[in-house]
Protein backbone atom coordinates (compact mmCIF):
# COMPACT_ATOMS: atom_id res chain seq x y z
CA UNK A 1 0.00 0.00 0.00
CA UNK A 2 2.58 2.92 0.81
CA UNK A 3 4.13 1.75 -2.18
CA UNK A 4 1.03 2.85 -4.48
CA UNK A 5 0.95 5.88 -2.57
CA UNK A 6 4.24 6.95 -2.98
CA UNK A 7 3.85 6.24 -6.69
CA UNK A 8 0.76 8.27 -6.43
CA UNK A 9 2.74 11.01 -4.86
CA UNK A 10 5.33 10.82 -7.31
CA UNK A 11 2.57 11.20 -10.23
CA UNK A 12 1.01 14.00 -8.66
CA UNK A 13 4.35 16.13 -8.08
CA UNK A 14 5.35 15.49 -11.93
CA UNK A 15 2.34 16.38 -13.14
CA UNK A 16 2.29 19.37 -11.77
CA UNK A 17 5.61 20.65 -12.81
CA UNK A 18 4.12 20.57 -16.22
CA UNK A 19 6.30 20.90 -19.17
CA UNK A 20 9.66 20.57 -16.38
CA UNK A 21 11.38 23.07 -13.99
CA UNK A 22 13.40 24.80 -17.00
CA UNK A 23 10.20 25.87 -19.19
CA UNK A 24 8.80 27.31 -15.60
CA UNK A 25 11.71 29.70 -15.02
CA UNK A 26 11.33 30.54 -18.50
CA UNK A 27 7.83 31.58 -17.73
CA UNK A 28 8.44 33.45 -15.09
CA UNK A 29 11.93 34.84 -16.45
CA UNK A 30 8.92 36.60 -18.85
CA UNK A 31 6.94 37.80 -15.69
CA UNK A 32 4.41 35.45 -15.99
CA UNK A 33 2.99 33.04 -13.05
CA UNK A 34 2.45 29.34 -14.00
CA UNK A 35 -0.92 27.86 -14.58
CA UNK A 36 -1.06 26.36 -11.01
CA UNK A 37 0.24 29.55 -9.20
CA UNK A 38 -2.41 31.90 -11.07
CA UNK A 39 -5.47 29.10 -9.94
CA UNK A 40 -3.87 29.19 -6.34
CA UNK A 41 -4.37 33.21 -6.36
CA UNK A 42 -7.64 33.26 -8.32
CA UNK A 43 -9.21 30.68 -5.86
CA UNK A 44 -9.98 30.33 -1.90
CA UNK A 45 -7.02 29.07 -0.21
CA UNK A 46 -7.18 25.14 -0.70
CA UNK A 47 -10.27 24.90 -2.39
CA UNK A 48 -8.91 23.89 -5.18
CA UNK A 49 -10.22 20.38 -6.47
CA UNK A 50 -8.08 19.08 -9.53
CA UNK A 51 -9.88 16.93 -12.51
CA UNK A 52 -8.05 14.95 -14.79
CA UNK A 53 -4.37 15.74 -13.46
CA UNK A 54 -3.81 12.55 -15.42
CA UNK A 55 -4.93 12.74 -18.82
CA UNK A 56 -2.22 12.67 -21.59
CA UNK A 57 -2.65 13.14 -25.23
CA UNK A 58 -3.20 10.51 -27.65
CA UNK A 59 -1.08 11.67 -30.48
CA UNK A 60 1.23 9.29 -32.57
CA UNK A 61 2.31 11.51 -35.43
CA UNK A 62 5.42 13.47 -35.36
CA UNK A 63 7.11 11.76 -32.71
CA UNK A 64 4.17 13.16 -29.92
CA UNK A 65 4.27 9.62 -28.71
CA UNK A 66 7.31 10.00 -27.27
CA UNK A 67 6.53 13.21 -25.35
CA UNK A 68 2.89 12.97 -23.68
CA UNK A 69 3.26 14.90 -20.15
CA UNK A 70 0.51 14.53 -17.88
CA UNK A 71 -2.29 17.18 -17.52
CA UNK A 72 -1.77 17.58 -21.61
CA UNK A 73 -1.51 21.55 -20.88
CA UNK A 74 -4.67 22.44 -19.06
CA UNK A 75 -5.46 22.54 -15.39
CA UNK A 76 -9.21 22.35 -14.50
CA UNK A 77 -11.38 22.39 -11.86
CA UNK A 78 -13.58 23.67 -9.36
CA UNK A 79 -13.18 25.41 -5.95
CA UNK A 80 -14.34 29.15 -4.13
CA UNK A 81 -14.00 32.72 -4.75
CA UNK A 82 -15.34 33.89 -1.12
CA UNK A 83 -17.46 30.69 -0.38
CA UNK A 84 -19.01 30.65 -3.72
CA UNK A 85 -18.42 28.01 -6.41
CA UNK A 86 -16.82 28.53 -9.41
CA UNK A 87 -15.74 26.47 -12.30
CA UNK A 88 -11.72 26.95 -14.15
CA UNK A 89 -9.20 26.02 -16.30
CA UNK A 90 -5.80 27.57 -16.56
CA UNK A 91 -3.77 26.72 -19.91
CA UNK A 92 -0.04 26.02 -19.40
CA UNK A 93 2.27 28.00 -21.17
CA UNK A 94 4.74 25.11 -20.55
CA UNK A 95 3.58 22.18 -22.47
CA UNK A 96 2.98 22.58 -25.90
CA UNK A 97 2.93 26.30 -25.51
CA UNK A 98 -0.44 25.71 -24.25
CA UNK A 99 -1.96 24.16 -27.58
CA UNK A 100 -5.00 23.00 -27.53
CA UNK A 101 -5.43 19.01 -28.72
CA UNK A 102 -8.43 16.68 -28.79
CA UNK A 103 -7.98 15.62 -24.96
CA UNK A 104 -6.96 19.36 -23.84
CA UNK A 105 -10.49 20.39 -25.34
CA UNK A 106 -12.16 17.46 -23.50
CA UNK A 107 -10.74 18.69 -20.16
CA UNK A 108 -12.30 22.36 -20.75
CA UNK A 109 -15.52 21.49 -22.28
CA UNK A 110 -16.42 18.68 -19.15
CA UNK A 111 -15.46 21.97 -16.65
CA UNK A 112 -17.65 23.82 -19.14
CA UNK A 113 -20.70 20.98 -18.61
CA UNK A 114 -20.19 20.74 -14.99
CA UNK A 115 -20.44 24.64 -15.10
CA UNK A 116 -24.16 24.43 -16.38
CA UNK A 117 -25.20 21.33 -14.53
CA UNK A 118 -24.78 22.64 -11.52
CA UNK A 119 -25.00 26.60 -12.15
CA UNK A 120 -21.82 28.18 -11.45
CA UNK A 121 -19.29 30.32 -13.30
CA UNK A 122 -16.88 29.49 -15.33
CA UNK A 123 -13.39 31.15 -15.41
CA UNK A 124 -10.99 30.45 -18.30
CA UNK A 125 -7.16 31.56 -17.88
CA UNK A 126 -6.14 31.92 -21.70
CA UNK A 127 -2.73 31.37 -22.46
CA UNK A 128 -2.37 29.30 -25.53
CA UNK A 129 -0.50 29.16 -28.78
CA UNK A 130 -3.79 28.35 -30.95
CA UNK A 131 -4.77 24.71 -31.99
CA UNK A 132 -2.21 21.60 -31.76
CA UNK A 133 -0.47 21.69 -35.31
CA UNK A 134 0.54 17.85 -34.71
CA UNK A 135 -3.16 17.18 -34.65
CA UNK A 136 -4.92 18.72 -37.60
CA UNK A 137 -8.49 18.39 -37.23
CA UNK A 138 -8.92 16.94 -33.93
CA UNK A 139 -7.42 20.15 -32.57
CA UNK A 140 -10.24 22.01 -34.86
CA UNK A 141 -12.96 19.84 -33.61
CA UNK A 142 -12.12 20.31 -29.90
CA UNK A 143 -11.85 24.25 -29.87
CA UNK A 144 -15.43 23.39 -31.59
CA UNK A 145 -16.68 21.76 -29.31
CA UNK A 146 -15.73 24.68 -26.53
CA UNK A 147 -16.96 26.61 -28.89
CA UNK A 148 -20.49 24.93 -28.89
CA UNK A 149 -20.64 25.12 -24.62
CA UNK A 150 -19.54 28.71 -24.73
CA UNK A 151 -22.55 29.32 -27.23
CA UNK A 152 -24.99 26.56 -24.52
CA UNK A 153 -23.97 28.44 -21.29
CA UNK A 154 -24.71 32.03 -22.53
CA UNK A 155 -26.78 33.62 -20.15
CA UNK A 156 -27.30 30.15 -18.56
CA UNK A 157 -24.08 30.79 -16.53
CA UNK A 158 -21.09 34.10 -15.93
CA UNK A 159 -18.40 33.15 -18.16
CA UNK A 160 -15.27 34.87 -17.78
CA UNK A 161 -12.24 34.92 -19.85
CA UNK A 162 -8.67 35.99 -18.74
CA UNK A 163 -5.70 36.49 -21.27
CA UNK A 164 -2.51 35.86 -19.44
CA UNK A 165 -0.35 35.30 -22.70
CA UNK A 166 -0.70 34.95 -26.57
CA UNK A 167 -4.51 33.60 -27.72
CA UNK A 168 -3.76 33.57 -31.64
CA UNK A 169 -5.99 31.95 -34.35
CA UNK A 170 -9.00 30.09 -33.29
CA UNK A 171 -8.10 30.54 -29.41
CA UNK A 172 -9.66 34.03 -29.73
CA UNK A 173 -13.29 32.43 -30.54
CA UNK A 174 -13.49 30.87 -27.24
CA UNK A 175 -12.61 34.37 -25.21
CA UNK A 176 -14.99 36.35 -27.70
CA UNK A 177 -18.20 34.01 -26.97
CA UNK A 178 -17.92 34.86 -23.25
CA UNK A 179 -19.37 37.54 -21.35
CA UNK A 180 -16.01 39.38 -19.90
CA UNK A 181 -12.66 39.47 -21.31
CA UNK A 182 -9.36 40.96 -19.82
CA UNK A 183 -6.49 40.97 -20.50
CA UNK A 184 -2.59 41.80 -19.47
CA UNK A 185 -0.47 44.48 -20.33
CA UNK A 186 2.39 44.27 -22.29
CA UNK A 187 1.98 40.12 -21.86
CA UNK A 188 -0.84 39.24 -23.49
CA UNK A 189 -2.41 39.75 -27.21
CA UNK A 190 -4.91 38.37 -29.42
CA UNK A 191 -5.34 38.32 -32.84
CA UNK A 192 -6.95 35.98 -35.65
CA UNK A 193 -4.19 36.29 -38.12
CA UNK A 194 -0.14 36.81 -36.83
CA UNK A 195 2.27 40.10 -37.43
CA UNK A 196 4.41 37.25 -39.60
CA UNK A 197 1.58 36.25 -41.49
CA UNK A 198 0.15 39.98 -42.65
CA UNK A 199 3.42 41.18 -43.26
CA UNK A 200 3.30 38.28 -46.05
CA UNK A 201 -0.14 38.73 -47.24
CA UNK A 202 -1.14 42.06 -46.62
CA UNK A 203 2.69 43.87 -46.62
CA UNK A 204 1.69 45.40 -43.16
CA UNK A 205 4.57 45.76 -40.57
CA UNK A 206 3.08 45.45 -37.09
CA UNK A 207 4.17 44.18 -33.79
CA UNK A 208 2.14 41.72 -31.94
CA UNK A 209 1.33 44.25 -29.29
CA UNK A 210 0.16 46.71 -31.37
CA UNK A 211 -1.87 44.23 -33.49
CA UNK A 212 -3.70 42.80 -30.69
CA UNK A 213 -2.10 43.58 -27.32
CA UNK A 214 -3.87 44.73 -24.08
CA UNK A 215 -4.39 48.51 -25.28
CA UNK A 216 -5.33 47.34 -28.67
CA UNK A 217 -8.09 45.95 -27.78
CA UNK A 218 -9.22 48.31 -24.33
CA UNK A 219 -9.35 51.05 -26.24
CA UNK A 220 -10.21 50.48 -29.93
CA UNK A 221 -11.61 47.36 -30.80
CA UNK A 222 -13.36 46.74 -27.45
CA UNK A 223 -12.85 43.26 -27.60
CA UNK A 224 -11.43 43.57 -23.78
CA UNK A 225 -13.52 45.21 -21.23
CA UNK A 226 -10.52 45.76 -19.45
CA UNK A 227 -6.82 45.40 -18.74
CA UNK A 228 -4.26 45.12 -15.67
CA UNK A 229 -0.34 45.73 -15.07
CA UNK A 230 0.42 42.03 -14.15
CA UNK A 231 -1.24 38.78 -12.92
CA UNK A 232 -1.63 39.47 -9.67
CA UNK A 233 -3.65 42.36 -10.10
CA UNK A 234 -5.71 40.81 -13.03
CA UNK A 235 -6.19 38.12 -10.75
CA UNK A 236 -7.35 40.47 -7.93
CA UNK A 237 -9.76 42.12 -9.85
CA UNK A 238 -11.37 39.06 -11.26
CA UNK A 239 -12.18 38.07 -7.34
CA UNK A 240 -14.02 41.53 -7.55
CA UNK A 241 -15.91 41.13 -10.25
CA UNK A 242 -16.67 37.93 -9.47
CA UNK A 243 -18.49 39.46 -6.23
CA UNK A 244 -21.02 41.25 -7.84
CA UNK A 245 -22.16 38.48 -10.40
CA UNK A 246 -25.07 35.87 -9.65
CA UNK A 247 -24.09 32.27 -9.64
CA UNK A 248 -26.65 31.50 -12.66
CA UNK A 249 -29.63 32.91 -13.87
CA UNK A 250 -31.36 30.90 -11.88
CA UNK A 251 -29.71 32.26 -8.96
CA UNK A 252 -30.18 35.63 -7.16
CA UNK A 253 -28.21 39.05 -6.99
CA UNK A 254 -25.40 38.22 -4.45
CA UNK A 255 -25.82 40.04 -1.11
CA UNK A 256 -23.80 41.30 1.11
CA UNK A 257 -23.55 42.82 4.59
CA UNK A 258 -23.35 46.49 4.13
CA UNK A 259 -22.17 49.37 6.65
CA UNK A 260 -23.54 52.14 4.60
CA UNK A 261 -27.20 53.38 5.11
CA UNK A 262 -29.72 54.05 2.13
CA UNK A 263 -31.25 57.03 3.83
CA UNK A 264 -27.58 58.38 2.96
CA UNK A 265 -27.98 62.19 1.87
CA UNK A 266 -25.49 63.95 -0.28
CA UNK A 267 -25.45 67.72 -0.51
CA UNK A 268 -23.04 68.15 -3.18
CA UNK A 269 -25.27 66.66 -5.96
CA UNK A 270 -27.45 69.90 -5.54
CA UNK A 271 -24.27 71.48 -7.25
CA UNK A 272 -23.01 68.76 -9.63
CA UNK A 273 -24.64 70.06 -12.62
CA UNK A 274 -23.56 73.41 -13.61
CA UNK A 275 -25.74 76.50 -14.13
CA UNK A 276 -24.58 76.61 -17.65
CA UNK A 277 -25.60 73.99 -19.58
CA UNK A 278 -22.83 73.52 -22.13
CA UNK A 279 -20.38 73.35 -18.64
CA UNK A 280 -19.51 69.30 -18.14
CA UNK A 281 -19.35 67.72 -15.07
CA UNK A 282 -18.27 64.27 -14.12
CA UNK A 283 -21.10 61.63 -13.96
CA UNK A 284 -18.91 59.48 -12.43
CA UNK A 285 -19.09 61.28 -9.10
CA UNK A 286 -23.13 60.45 -9.44
CA UNK A 287 -22.34 56.94 -9.86
CA UNK A 288 -19.84 56.33 -6.67
CA UNK A 289 -22.49 58.41 -4.88
CA UNK A 290 -25.13 56.52 -4.84
CA UNK A 291 -23.22 53.33 -4.53
CA UNK A 292 -22.98 51.99 -1.35
CA UNK A 293 -19.32 52.60 0.06
CA UNK A 294 -18.46 54.20 -3.63
CA UNK A 295 -17.64 50.77 -4.76
CA UNK A 296 -18.37 50.62 -8.65
CA UNK A 297 -16.49 47.97 -10.76
CA UNK A 298 -16.58 49.76 -14.26
CA UNK A 299 -16.40 47.45 -17.56
CA UNK A 300 -14.82 49.04 -20.53
CA UNK A 301 -13.36 52.17 -19.18
CA UNK A 302 -11.41 53.16 -22.04
CA UNK A 303 -13.78 52.56 -25.20
CA UNK A 304 -16.25 54.43 -25.60
CA UNK A 305 -15.51 57.13 -22.48
CA UNK A 306 -18.76 58.87 -23.73
CA UNK A 307 -20.97 56.01 -21.90
CA UNK A 308 -20.30 54.40 -18.70
CA UNK A 309 -20.89 50.74 -17.78
CA UNK A 310 -20.27 48.93 -14.94
CA UNK A 311 -21.56 47.34 -11.19
CA UNK A 312 -22.57 49.08 -8.05
CA UNK A 313 -24.45 47.53 -5.09
CA UNK A 314 -27.36 49.40 -3.23
CA UNK A 315 -28.52 48.05 -0.17
CA UNK A 316 -25.80 45.22 -0.40
CA UNK A 317 -27.19 43.74 -3.67
CA UNK A 318 -25.55 44.08 -7.40
CA UNK A 319 -27.27 46.89 -9.85
CA UNK A 320 -25.76 47.68 -12.97
CA UNK A 321 -25.45 51.01 -14.04
CA UNK A 322 -25.71 52.42 -17.51
CA UNK A 323 -24.68 56.64 -17.55
CA UNK A 324 -24.19 58.89 -20.33
CA UNK A 325 -20.81 60.57 -19.31
CA UNK A 326 -20.65 64.59 -20.42
CA UNK A 327 -17.05 64.98 -20.05
CA UNK A 328 -16.43 62.88 -23.18
CA UNK A 329 -18.36 64.48 -26.51
CA UNK A 330 -20.74 66.05 -24.13
CA UNK A 331 -22.10 62.73 -23.17
CA UNK A 332 -23.56 62.25 -27.01
CA UNK A 333 -24.37 58.42 -27.72
CA UNK A 334 -22.40 57.24 -31.57
CA UNK A 335 -21.99 54.01 -32.64
CA UNK A 336 -19.32 52.74 -29.92
CA UNK A 337 -21.18 53.87 -27.00
CA UNK A 338 -24.76 52.09 -28.33
CA UNK A 339 -22.71 48.88 -28.46
CA UNK A 340 -21.00 48.99 -25.54
CA UNK A 341 -24.24 50.27 -23.44
CA UNK A 342 -26.58 47.27 -25.71
CA UNK A 343 -24.40 44.55 -24.61
CA UNK A 344 -24.15 45.33 -20.79
CA UNK A 345 -27.82 45.84 -20.73
CA UNK A 346 -28.63 42.56 -22.60
CA UNK A 347 -26.25 40.42 -19.93
CA UNK A 348 -27.86 42.63 -16.75
CA UNK A 349 -30.71 40.94 -18.14
CA UNK A 350 -29.70 37.33 -18.80
CA UNK A 351 -28.90 37.45 -15.21
CA UNK A 352 -31.76 39.23 -14.00
CA UNK A 353 -29.03 42.08 -12.77
CA UNK A 354 -31.31 45.37 -12.05
CA UNK A 355 -30.28 48.16 -13.90
CA UNK A 356 -29.80 51.70 -13.06
CA UNK A 357 -29.49 54.25 -16.03
CA UNK A 358 -28.50 57.62 -15.48
CA UNK A 359 -29.29 60.07 -18.55
CA UNK A 360 -27.53 63.34 -19.49
CA UNK A 361 -27.31 63.14 -23.73
CA UNK A 362 -27.76 65.74 -25.68
CA UNK A 363 -28.56 63.38 -28.68
CA UNK A 364 -26.46 61.12 -31.05
CA UNK A 365 -23.45 62.24 -32.43
CA UNK A 366 -23.72 64.15 -36.01
CA UNK A 367 -21.62 63.57 -38.86
CA UNK A 368 -20.97 61.69 -41.98
CA UNK A 369 -18.16 59.24 -40.21
CA UNK A 370 -21.10 57.97 -37.93
CA UNK A 371 -23.76 57.74 -40.17
CA UNK A 372 -21.71 55.55 -42.97
CA UNK A 373 -20.45 53.33 -39.74
CA UNK A 374 -24.32 52.73 -39.38
CA UNK A 375 -24.82 54.46 -36.28
CA UNK A 376 -28.71 54.01 -36.75
CA UNK A 377 -28.41 50.08 -36.30
CA UNK A 378 -26.14 50.17 -33.69
CA UNK A 379 -28.02 53.05 -31.92
CA UNK A 380 -31.12 50.12 -32.37
CA UNK A 381 -28.77 47.85 -30.27
CA UNK A 382 -29.28 49.73 -26.75
CA UNK A 383 -32.25 50.39 -27.45
CA UNK A 384 -33.12 47.13 -28.27
CA UNK A 385 -31.79 45.69 -25.34
CA UNK A 386 -33.59 48.35 -23.16
CA UNK A 387 -37.04 47.27 -24.88
CA UNK A 388 -36.50 43.77 -23.98
CA UNK A 389 -34.83 43.78 -20.64
CA UNK A 390 -37.76 42.52 -18.13
CA UNK A 391 -35.27 43.25 -14.89
CA UNK A 392 -36.27 46.25 -12.63
CA UNK A 393 -35.36 49.45 -14.47
CA UNK A 394 -34.73 52.68 -12.61
CA UNK A 395 -33.89 56.18 -14.78
CA UNK A 396 -32.73 59.22 -13.20
CA UNK A 397 -32.54 61.99 -16.10
CA UNK A 398 -29.95 64.73 -14.29
CA UNK A 399 -29.67 67.14 -17.32
CA UNK A 400 -30.30 66.79 -21.01
CA UNK A 401 -32.56 64.40 -22.46
CA UNK A 402 -33.18 65.01 -26.25
CA UNK A 403 -34.83 63.72 -29.12
CA UNK A 404 -34.04 60.37 -30.36
CA UNK A 405 -31.40 59.43 -27.52
CA UNK A 406 -34.04 60.31 -24.88
CA UNK A 407 -35.77 57.82 -26.74
CA UNK A 408 -32.76 55.09 -26.49
CA UNK A 409 -31.94 55.75 -22.32
CA UNK A 410 -34.79 53.91 -21.12
CA UNK A 411 -37.55 56.23 -20.72
CA UNK A 412 -40.72 55.25 -19.34
CA UNK A 413 -42.64 54.52 -22.57
CA UNK A 414 -40.03 51.81 -23.57
CA UNK A 415 -40.83 49.72 -20.34
CA UNK A 416 -38.82 51.31 -17.54
CA UNK A 417 -40.55 51.15 -13.94
CA UNK A 418 -39.48 54.02 -12.34
CA UNK A 419 -38.61 57.31 -13.63
CA UNK A 420 -37.03 60.03 -11.37
CA UNK A 421 -35.70 63.72 -12.84
CA UNK A 422 -33.71 66.58 -10.95
CA UNK A 423 -35.20 70.18 -11.81
CA UNK A 424 -32.07 70.45 -13.87
CA UNK A 425 -33.53 67.91 -16.03
CA UNK A 426 -34.10 69.23 -19.94
CA UNK A 427 -36.36 66.66 -21.65
CA UNK A 428 -37.41 67.86 -25.53
CA UNK A 429 -37.24 67.13 -28.82
CA UNK A 430 -33.90 68.90 -29.35
CA UNK A 431 -32.10 71.94 -27.43
CA UNK A 432 -33.40 75.82 -26.99
CA UNK A 433 -31.15 77.75 -29.89
CA UNK A 434 -31.91 74.42 -32.90
CA UNK A 435 -35.65 74.72 -31.92
CA UNK A 436 -35.81 78.42 -32.31
CA UNK A 437 -34.27 78.46 -35.49
CA UNK A 438 -36.28 76.25 -36.92
CA UNK A 439 -39.74 77.07 -35.36
CA UNK A 440 -38.84 80.96 -36.23
CA UNK A 441 -36.66 80.79 -39.03
CA UNK A 442 -38.39 84.20 -40.54
CA UNK A 443 -37.64 85.90 -37.46
CA UNK A 444 -33.72 84.95 -37.33
CA UNK A 445 -32.84 88.77 -37.96
CA UNK A 446 -34.50 90.02 -35.39
CA UNK A 447 -32.32 89.25 -32.07
CA UNK A 448 -34.85 90.71 -29.63
CA UNK A 449 -38.00 88.02 -30.80
CA UNK A 450 -35.65 85.18 -31.00
CA UNK A 451 -34.09 86.22 -27.44
CA UNK A 452 -37.97 86.08 -26.55
CA UNK A 453 -38.75 82.92 -28.06
CA UNK A 454 -35.76 80.86 -26.64
CA UNK A 455 -36.80 82.23 -23.22
CA UNK A 456 -40.41 80.90 -24.02
CA UNK A 457 -38.73 77.45 -25.19
CA UNK A 458 -36.86 77.01 -22.17
CA UNK A 459 -39.63 77.72 -19.83
CA UNK A 460 -42.12 75.70 -21.70
CA UNK A 461 -39.71 72.48 -22.96
CA UNK A 462 -36.72 72.31 -21.35
CA UNK A 463 -37.76 72.03 -17.75
CA UNK A 464 -39.39 68.44 -16.31
CA UNK A 465 -42.31 69.48 -15.54
CA UNK A 466 -43.99 69.08 -18.55
CA UNK A 467 -43.16 65.31 -18.46
CA UNK A 468 -44.47 64.74 -15.15
CA UNK A 469 -47.22 66.55 -16.15
CA UNK A 470 -47.95 63.99 -18.46
CA UNK A 471 -47.10 60.75 -16.54
CA UNK A 472 -44.02 60.42 -18.46
CA UNK A 473 -41.61 61.16 -15.28
CA UNK A 474 -42.88 59.76 -11.97
CA UNK A 475 -41.33 62.21 -10.08
CA UNK A 476 -39.18 65.56 -9.79
CA UNK A 477 -36.16 64.60 -6.91
CA UNK A 478 -33.89 66.72 -4.87
CA UNK A 479 -30.42 65.99 -6.30
CA UNK A 480 -29.00 65.28 -2.46
CA UNK A 481 -31.87 62.40 -2.37
CA UNK A 482 -30.61 60.12 -5.10
CA UNK A 483 -29.82 57.61 -3.56
CA UNK A 484 -32.29 57.12 -1.14
CA UNK A 485 -35.29 57.63 -3.92
CA UNK A 486 -33.84 55.15 -6.09
CA UNK A 487 -32.78 52.28 -3.20
CA UNK A 488 -36.79 52.33 -2.27
CA UNK A 489 -37.59 52.27 -5.78
CA UNK A 490 -35.12 48.86 -6.19
CA UNK A 491 -36.89 47.98 -3.03
CA UNK A 492 -40.13 48.09 -4.33
CA UNK A 493 -39.40 46.31 -7.77
CA UNK A 494 -37.65 43.58 -6.32
CA UNK A 495 -40.64 41.47 -6.95
CA UNK A 496 -41.42 42.68 -10.51
CA UNK A 497 -43.01 40.32 -12.76
CA UNK A 498 -42.76 40.63 -16.67
CA UNK A 499 -45.07 39.58 -18.65
CA UNK A 500 -43.78 38.89 -22.29
CA UNK A 501 -45.36 37.43 -25.62
CA UNK A 502 -43.80 33.70 -26.35
CA UNK A 503 -41.00 33.56 -29.60
CA UNK A 504 -37.99 31.49 -29.78
CA UNK A 505 -35.83 34.88 -29.65
CA UNK A 506 -36.18 38.15 -31.37
CA UNK A 507 -34.15 39.67 -34.23
CA UNK A 508 -30.93 41.51 -32.50
CA UNK A 509 -29.89 44.31 -35.34
CA UNK A 510 -26.53 42.84 -34.99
Amino acid sequence: MNDILEELQQRRAQARLGGGQKRIDSQHARGKLTARERLSLLLDPDSFEEFDMFVRHRSSDFGMDANRPAGDGVVTGWGTINGRKVFVFAQDFTVFGGSLSETHARKITKVQEMAMKHGAPIIGLQDSGGARIQEGVAALAGYTDVFSNNIKASGVVPQISVIMGPSAGGAVYSPALTDFIFMVRDSSYMFLTGPDVLKTVTNEVVTAEELGGAKTHTTKSSVADGAYDNDMEALAEIRRLFDFLPLSNRGPVPERPVFDTHERIDTAMDTLVPENPNVPYDMAELVTTIADEGDFFEIQRDFAKNILCGFIRLEGRTVGVVANQPMVLAGCLDSAASRKGGRFVRFCDAFDIPILTLVDVPGFLPGTAEEYNGVIKHGAKLLYAFGEATVPLVTVITRKAYGGAYCVMAPKNLGADVNYAWPTAQIAVMGAKGAVEILHRKELGEPDKIAAHTKDYEEKFLSPFRAAERGYIDEVIQPRSTRRRVCRAFSLLADKDADTPWKKHGNLPL
